[in-house]
């Protein structure tokens, strides 16, 4: 067993061995070094930076508009962006695996993540700033640290509920396979759950990327409790920027953001969606695969071979090392005549996370009823209700919108190879980096910030959906598409029979993962500035945001559970019946 699944091998013949095909893996390979001396330099050249010691006056509240920093800030952006990313993937795995396998967890982790999606993330940082501080002194890393952490709320969730719908929704002969094969826990990791969810979650890792440029400016100048920390960053020069009223320094970081997130696509996206395709569910193969220039050398350098030797070893460590946990198929709890206990067990359980939560509602009743009043908590429920609103209107307009268009673009390689990139700068650019923009054409054609804000929320939630349903449609079989065009099936009938059922599971998640990204893009939606100019909408974002710049805990503490019980209900109530049908009826399996 290994962790690197393998590479289809490159084509040979007669004249492989010719001195052009020596040349071509030579190149390659050179290409690939200096690729990693290029990667292992950048990181030797940022990472210092991040321990720096702080200053004699503190913790930098600005940071330089010299449009000639824009590359090093770029850098430090993007570094931070892939440092959340790896910690998201980390909790990915290990969340998403223990609400699949785990009835008893399940009904905790999966509406805690419900939960934490809802709070937005101007909530984290008010509650964990200090932490950061405290736990690194006298340096810089502390507000990195912050940083980072506030990237991966914005990155994480998403991605965990996209594995855990994989994992629930396995094709059951491979369930079945896995079962009679008896695969180790840790065997059946490598072998089925990740390649099964490899497609929705690389795109939802692209997503989530996105998601984590556009809370990028909340992510790099840190504003709460009175207090701001800023960090060298492509977000926080906007932010600056953008106080300074420069129009022009707004436009180079935009245009530096567009070719950052064009070589993202470039080197990463696009070799690992073409890659990927090998763990599309189907026994045929596409009749138009997915290239990448950048796959193509990596396969001609021989890096593949080298991985796999290096990762042989490792996983036959970990395979001897988790025997102990038991083969696929065998059960933690007990069976066998113990159901009266396992019964109690569960019980008291229920019963315990009952007291608990109790216990918690009468601490937040005590922390805050007293102090704001319930006139206020029911003005908090009023502005609530009306964020439910923006959030509801967005959701229906944007599946309407992008649900038939990412259809088509998952299905057909050709049309993917031409608007994936067009897809993923408009995803990954920071939406609020114009907002600005925006501003100014509020206030010239006098259009109110009350309607405007559901416009800046989609800007930066729509594509979830988007990116969902590509995935979706692309793990569709080639299999059930041939039958589709051998039947002769009209445009609208193959729609109602095959297109929208299999992209229905993928267009739950991005819905859910959506609605959760537009109550946390209220925050920066709701209230927009340009210089001596703020339009703020009626909503709970703003509410947040205003009481966190001024550090009032008991109005964050109001806005964000008013928040969460808002999101909470609507999966119960509406999504979570939503993703069961979709299971029941719609999953490939």
């Amino acid at each position: 067993m290994t962790f690197f699944a393998r590479t289809p091998a490159v084509a040979t013949g007669p004249g492989d061995r010719s001195s052009a095909s020596r040349g071509r893996r030579l190149a390659s390979t050179l290409v690939v070094m200096i690729g990693l001396l290029a990667l292992f330099g950048a990181l030797g050249y940022l990472l210092p930076a991040l321990g720096a010691p702080i200053g004699p006056k503190g913790i930098p509240s600005h940071v330089s508009t010299d449009p000639h920093n824009l590359p090093y800030y770029a850098l430090r952006s993007v570094l931070r962006m892939f440092i959340a990313l790896f910690f998201s993937l980390v909790f990915t795995f290990i969340y998403g695996l223990a609400a699949a396998r785990s009835k008893r967890l399940r009904v905790v982790l999966v509406p805690l993540l419900d939960i934490l999606q809802s709070v937005p993330i101007l909530g984290f940082l008010s509650a964990t700033i200090s932490i950061w501080l405290v736990l690194f002194p006298g340096s810089i890393l502390g507000v990195e640290a912050a940083s980072i952490f506030a990237i991966f709320t914005s990155q994480a969730w998403n991605m965990a509920f996209s594995f855990y719908n994989s994992l629930i929704s396995e094709p059951t002969e491979l369930d079945e396979a896995a079962r009679s094969l008896r695969l180790t826990r840790w065997q059946r990791f490598w072998k089925l759950d990740v390649p099964s969810s490899m497609i929705p979650l690389l795109w939802n890792c692209m997503m989530s990327v996105g998601g984590g440029w556009f809370f990028l400016t909340a992510s790099e100048m840190i504003s709460v409790n009175n207090h701001t920390f800023a960090l060298p960053g492509i977000g926080s020069y906007v932010e600056e920027a953008a106080s300074e009223q420069d129009l022009g320094k707004i436009g180079w970081a935009i245009l530096t953001m567009v070719i950052v997130v064009l070589l993202i696509d470039f080197l990463l996206w696009k070799p690992l969606t073409a890659w990927a395709e090998k763990f599309r569910v189907t026994q045929s193969e596409s009749a138009a695969p997915k290239r990448s220039a950048v796959l193509t050398v990596l396969r001609l350098s021989g890096i593949n071979d080298f991985l796999a030797h290096i990762g042989r070893p490792i996983a036959s460590f970990f395979d001897r090392i988790t025997r102990p946990l038991g083969v696929t198929g065998a059960r933690f709890q007990s069976q066998d005549g113990r159901h009266d206990r396992q019964l109690l067990v569960n019980s008291l359980y229920a019963a315990l996370l009952g007291l608990v939560g109790a216990w918690g509602i009468w601490k937040l009743y005590e922390l805050v009823v007293p102090a704001l009043g319930l006139s206020e908590m029911a003005h908090v429920c009023w502005l609530g209700l009306l964020t439910l609103l923006r959030v509801t209107l967005l959701l229906i307009v944007s599946s309407i919108i992008w649900v038939p268009i990412g259809a088509l673009i998952g299905m057909n390689p050709k049309l993917s190879r031409i608007l994936q990139p067009v897809v993923q700068v408009f995803a990954s650019f920071p939406a609020n980096f114009v907002f600005p923009f925006v501003t100014m054409w509020f206030l010239a054609w006098h259009i109110d910030i009350n309607w405007g804000s559901i416009l800046l929320m989609a800007l930066g939630t729509q594509w979830y959906i988007v990116f969902n349903v590509i995935a979706g449609a692309s793990a569709i079989p080639d299999d059930l598409r041939e039958m589709s065009r051998s039947l002769r099936q009209p445009t609208w009938q193959r729609w109602k029979t095959l297109i929208l059922p299999a992209v229905f599971s993928s267009w739950c998640t991005g819905g859910i993962t959506a609605a959760g990204g537009a109550w946390n893009a209220s925050i920066v939606s709701e209230v927009v500035s340009y210089g001596k100019h703020t339009l703020t909408a009626q909503g709970l974002g703003s509410y947040i945001a205003e009481a966190t710049s001024i550090g009032d805990t008991p109005k964050i503490i109001a806005g964000v559970v008013v928040m969460s019980i808002f999101v909470v209900a609507a999966n119960r109530l509406f999504w979570a019946p939503v993703q069961g049908l979709a299971q029941r009826r719609f999953s490939i399996a």
